[in-house]
């Protein structure tokens, strides 16, 4: 038996199928312009609200009597109203970006989000933070040992030291596990141009230091 495929239905066909590939593009481009226009947006008023958040926090110490600033409570830390906590910044990698609290899909979209159950800058312990490696923290692919991080937060300014880098499975949380020291760790997903959801993350730890 012969199966005969008429020539102008199969045109059309292909050319609807074009069509409909073309829009797919066309809407997926637009929903990763506005997620990007989303994220800048984002970034740029927290910033802005964290610098005068910071501004405000000077001026009220310094306006304080000394004695009762000696008794503020040691490691204090806050967040405002929407989670925002501060700015992670690596220099030599041109990394900055606002910290907020959480891990959601909205919050990654936005910021690099800190990781719930892990201590906050100025506390101790060890500090999670975790990020997008397609966006906040592609650069880290370019990390290395002894790079500096700055953390600014409305509990102070905090400095780590990059002490080691390694690639773990995602179900290893023993990353995040609180030490006798204060540490920040980083985490993404790794290899950082795979095609899908990444097997593996990337982990970078980093020991505060008092400069």
């Amino acid at each position: 038996m012969r199966f005969v495929v008429r020539k102008a239905p199969l045109r059309r066909m292909l050319k609807w199928g074009q069509r409909a590939l073309f829009a797919c593009a066309i809407l997926l481009l637009g929903y990763t312009g506005f997620a990007l226009v989303d994220a800048g947006i984002f970034q740029r008023r927290e910033s802005r609200e964290l610098d005068r958040l910071m501004r405000d926090r000077q001026v009220a110490s310094e306006s304080k009597p000394r004695a009762e600033i000696s008794a503020a409570p040691k490691g204090a830390t806050a967040a405002t109203a929407d989670g925002l906590i501060g700015r992670i910044e690596i220099p030599r990698l041109l990394l900055s970006a606002v910290v907020v609290e959480g891990l959601d899909k909205s919050t990654l979209q936005r910021a690099v989000g800190h990781i719930p159950g892990t201590a906050l800058p100025g506390q101790t312990g060890n500090v999670g933070l975790a990020g997008h490696r397609d966006t906040f923290f592609r650069s880290l692919k370019d990390v290395k040992v002894k790079d500096e991080v700055q953390l600014s937060t409305l509990a102070g300014n905090f400095n780590y030291e990059v002490e080691s880098l390694r690639v773990v499975d995602p179900d290893n949380v023993g990353v995040l596990a609180s030490s006798g020291h204060n540490v920040l760790t980083l985490v993404t997903c790794y290899p950082f141009y795979f095609v899908g959801p990444a097997p593996k993350r990337w982990i970078v730890t980093a020991r505060q230091v008092v400069r």
